[in-house]
């Protein structure tokens, strides 16, 4: 993904300044797809939203979108365990995620649009913004390919026992 590369300084600049400035670096400990972390599944996203506003030539603030790419799924408990969070995670963690950007960073409406729509049409409300909608997109791409992967290594393994 030759796109990727262009924007990927962008990402992990970004990535250094969340850290830096708020708990970013805790989604390192929560996994999202099978082995893949939400730190990992976050950057992955943020590269292929690069990749796919570039790829359609769509008109898209590249700063924010890279930003709420990486805040979408900033909720910051394991949903794996019940008791840790309200509600089925599914539909619950982007308000989650929105909140703990919001206490921890200044998010714009773009950032906050891509945090609370990614999970469309799982919930009911569609993406506002362009970059949203990318995001949004990207997101299902991500999160297909992560287990999709993660199936296909178990099955490697199954066969060569």
């Amino acid at each position: 993904m030759n796109m990727q590369n262009k924007h990927y300084k962008a990402v992990m600049d970004e990535v250094e300044r969340l850290e830096k400035t708020g708990r970013y670096s805790l989604v390192k400990n929560f996994i999202q797809h099978g082995k893949t972390t939400v730190y990992a599944h976050c950057i992955d996203v943020a590269l292929t939203a690069c990749e796919l506003a570039e790829t359609h030539n769509f008109d898209v603030n590249y700063s924010a979108m890279i930003t709420g790419a990486l805040l979408h799924d900033y909720f910051l408990y394991d949903w794996h365990i019940p008791q840790k969070h309200f509600g089925l995670h599914g539909f619950t963690h982007p308000y989650t995620a929105a909140n703990n950007a919001k206490d921890d960073y200044h998010i714009g409406s773009i950032e906050e649009d891509i945090i609370i729509h990614h999970m469309f049409p799982l919930t009911m409300y569609p993406p506002q913004s362009k970059e949203a909608w990318v995001v949004c997109w990207a997101d299902k791409l991500c999160a297909a390919r992560e287990t999709v992967t993660n199936r296909l290594v178990f099955l490697k393994k199954a066969f060569q026992r």
